[in-house]
């Protein structure tokens, strides 16, 4: 089967520092890959050349067998390739529903058109409202984005990636400044997009219940270079990983 995302050799370098060295690495249907490593690995640089935010030194970057290198980060998404920030991304005057109906109405490539169906106008906003019920956000589509708490941001932001309909979801860090009460709802719907096999989920993260609640594989990055991949129990238990990432504590592998 063609990956549905690969990067080769892919590289960037700053000045004469490889923020990412040579990584190659290819990801499938069904399978939900957490990135992990310590601060400064290449984690979120890595993301942004698979998202076209940075443009490598080396190295391609193919999706469904595509190469994918050259696009910008607007062809890449309308590719399929959906991407969540650490820091969200939302019109923050707008309402919650009009910040999801924008996404639905512009991947369906329909303008800012003056004279457009009633019927078509009901269509997006009607889909717009099912992406916010199943980010748990009904309650709040009136409120403008920027009155919302943190963890309703990050809710709204899966639903905007909900509503691009993308065939690969990248999550930077998704639980990041949510508390303890707030995460497992993003949680929840991470592991709804995980359930549909035709789906190729990335997830940077370093909270390690997270990783453990939702890992099919994990890849561990280090100092750009990509160490360590396989099945989570398995690369857990490695001595580079424990080194690295984990440090010596037990309780962290317990």
């Amino acid at each position: 089967m063609t990956p549905s995302l690969r990067t080769e050799d892919l590289t960037i370098r700053f000045g004469g520092h490889a923020a990412v060295s040579g990584v190659t690495c290819a990801f499938r249907p069904g399978e939900l890959t957490v990135i992990v490593g310590p601060n400064g690995a290449g984690k979120t640089t890595w993301f942004n050349l698979v998202s076209g935010q940075l443009r490598p030194s080396a190295g391609r970057i193919l999706k469904d067998g595509r190469d994918i290198t050259g696009l910008s980060p607007s062809a890449r998404a309308k590719a399929g390739i959906g991407r969540a920030f650490q820091l969200t991304n939302l019109f923050p005057k707008l309402s919650v529903l009009e910040n999801v109906r924008l996404v639905v109405q512009a991947r369906e490539g329909i303008g800012p058109r003056l004279f457009r169906p009633a019927g078509a106008f009901r269509r997006l906003v009607d889909e717009a409202q099912a992406h916010l019920e199943r980010a748990r956000l009904a309650g709040v589509a009136h409120l403008p984005a920027a009155a919302l708490p943190h963890g309703d941001q990050r809710k709204l932001e899966v639903a905007l990636l909900l509503a691009m309909q993308p065939d690969i979801f990248m999550f930077d860090e998704p639980t990041a400044g949510m508390s303890v009460d707030e995460a497992p709802v993003i949680l929840e719907l991470i592991g709804e997009i995980k359930a549909d096999t035709a789906k190729t989920v990335l997830l940077v993260e370093h909270k390690m219940d997270v990783v453990r609640a939702l890992a099919d594989r994990i890849v561990v990055l280090h100092n750009g270079e990509l160490v360590a991949d396989g099945d989570p129990e398995r690369v857990m238990a490695e001595p580079i990983v424990r080194e690295i990432y984990l440090g010596v504590g037990e309780e962290e592998t317990a």
